[in-house]
């Protein structure tokens, strides 16, 4: 069965990532307003009656910011570990509210989705892989260190979302004050540019088709130089960079060994649509 894919945006004003086959579909995050959620979901000529439930990784703002008006206007359940839960603000039906633990496996429809824990400052931060029949993806983003389940994971996937936050060079010469830099390269921030090529480098699978770059810094980061970086190690695999502005095109992703077009065009300019904050 395949998977279809898109980073509707990613980056620190905003994250959500969609995933769903012929019949359901998922976000995972909802950090973008719901109006800027159903224009761009619209513009990919995806419906928001598809969505049958949302995963949230952890607290922070860039993740969360759009899910109280998502959640009220479509009754879309939610899945959210029970200490992220406590540090967020839910206004939305709390009948609605589902439980998410570590390592226990939530089945939608045709889709299996598997939350792990994952290095980052926040209270029971999480990483997701889902599969459905033999199609894999990962979304993996806002990790400080890639630990052993993220190397894994990655290991299995056809297609992930992988950060690749910053440049060492371009944030230690930065104007970010330095409390902030050691937040960011400290272990429990996010992930450099080499820490993320190391993961693809060491750990990729012969049949991942498609690397979806996400969460770049825009002060400490360059996409045209992170699609360089990796695209002369892709063998195979096709590179893309994953927007702060815009969402990315519809990806097939295919189980091992079928044929498939890789993407869809999106139908609409969406560098002429505006980012409601």
């Amino acid at each position: 069965m395949f998977l279809s894919i898109s980073s509707l945006n990613s980056g620190s004003n905003g994250n959500c990532y969609y995933i769903g086959n012929e019949h359901e579909a998922i976000l995972i995050d909802a950090g973008l307003s719901c109006r800027e959620t159903e224009k761009r979901m619209a513009g990919l000529r995806l419906s928001m009656k598809k969505i049958k439930a949302i995963f949230i990784s952890h607290e922070h703002t860039d993740h969360i910011k759009g899910l109280n008006n998502i959640v009220e206007k479509y009754q879309i359940p939610v899945f959210i570990s029970t200490l992220t839960a406590n540090k967020t603000i839910l206004t939305f039906d709390q009948k609605l509210v589902r439980e998410l633990k570590a390592e226990n496996d939530i089945t939608i429809g045709n889709i299996k989705i598997t939350g792990f824990s994952k290095f980052h400052d926040a209270v029971d931060p999480m990483s997701f892989i889902i599969c459905s029949g033999n199609t894999t993806v990962g979304v993996f983003t806002d990790i400080g260190k890639p630990c052993e389940q993220v190397r894994s994971s990655f290991s299995r996937c056809n297609a992930a979302f992988l950060e690749s936050n910053y440049d060492d060079m371009l944030l230690e010469s930065g104007n970010y004050p330095t409390f902030l830099k050691n937040r960011i390269r400290g272990g429990m921030g996010h992930l450099s540019n080499n820490q993320a090529l190391e993961v693809f480098n060491s750990h990729r699978p012969p049949f991942m088709s498609h690397l979806i770059l996400s969460h770049l810094s825009k002060e400490n980061n360059c996409p045209i130089k992170v699609k360089k970086l990796f695209s002369e190690n892709a063998n195979g695999t096709e590179i893309i960079v994953a927007s702060r502005y815009e969402p990315s095109p519809i990806y097939l992703i295919k189980p091992n060994g079928m044929d498939r077009p890789h993407s869809i065009k999106i139908p609409l300019k969406f560098s002429q649509l505006s980012f409601f904050e």
